[in-house]
């Protein structure tokens, strides 16, 4: 009866496949490599999908996860297909932060034509060491100046976000980038209308850093 059972029985519905993470759900989770090669808030972490945005350009579209774990940073990553596929993987930072790790009169060169500036990290504190120095390159290069582009609240993957003008554009942002001379650290910085600045401290890392995906269903 067991072999009868077994055989006509209903069989257990198999589990979503989340690698690579492109394929992330809200609620789904994933645990990153305990590697002291990764800053504290990402190594060993257990994070959970709690939004999925899209960043919309002329030619592209990019899918961010904001992920969060136990500390409540929050984590964002996107799956990057180029020649190689590799996770870019970011957290944001205040102005105050700006202001100590960065000369400001040299930040303040990444605004203006004809977008070639270098940006050296000061020395930091024993306190922002802790926090950020992983997160941070001695050095970066300009690569993008004033790149528009849409910022989405919504997953559209697959999709075309909308186009029209009623509000569902999402919001429009001119985007401003510097990368390492290794390219494994990035500063990515939005400009969005009104003036509001974001300013994000990026890490290019390999899809190995990801050593579960945990299913929300």
């Amino acid at each position: 009866m067991g072999f009868l059972s077994g055989l006509f029985g209903k069989k257990e519905a198999p589990k979503r496949q989340l690698d690579p993470p492109n394929k992330l759900l809200k609620g789904d989770m994933l645990t990153l490599d305990d590697s002291f090669a990764l800053p504290a808030q990402l190594r060993g972490q257990q994070l959970k999908v709690e939004a999925i945005h899209t960043y919309e350009y002329q030619r592209s579209q990019v899918c961010e996860f904001l992920l969060r774990g136990h500390s409540g940073t929050a984590i964002f990553l996107s799956y990057i297909q180029e020649d190689e596929s590799y996770l870019s993987i970011s957290i944001k930072i205040n102005r105050a932060d700006v202001e100590q790790i960065f000369d400001l009169d040299a930040f303040a060169e990444i605004f203006e034509e004809p977008g070639k500036a270098t940006l050296v990290t000061n020395t930091l504190s024993a306190e922002l060491d802790a926090e950020f120095g992983q997160w941070l390159s001695d050095e970066y290069h300009q690569v993008e100046f004033a790149g528009f582009g849409y910022f989405h609240r919504q997953d559209y993957r697959g999709l075309t976000p909308p186009q029209d003008d009623n509000g569902n554009r999402g919001e429009g942002f001119e985007g401003y980038s510097l990368v390492n001379n290794q390219d494994t650290h990035a500063v990515d910085i939005e400009v969005y209308e009104g003036g509001d600045t974001e300013v994000m401290l990026t890490l290019y890392r390999p899809l190995s850093d990801i050593r579960d995906y945990w299913p929300a269903s």
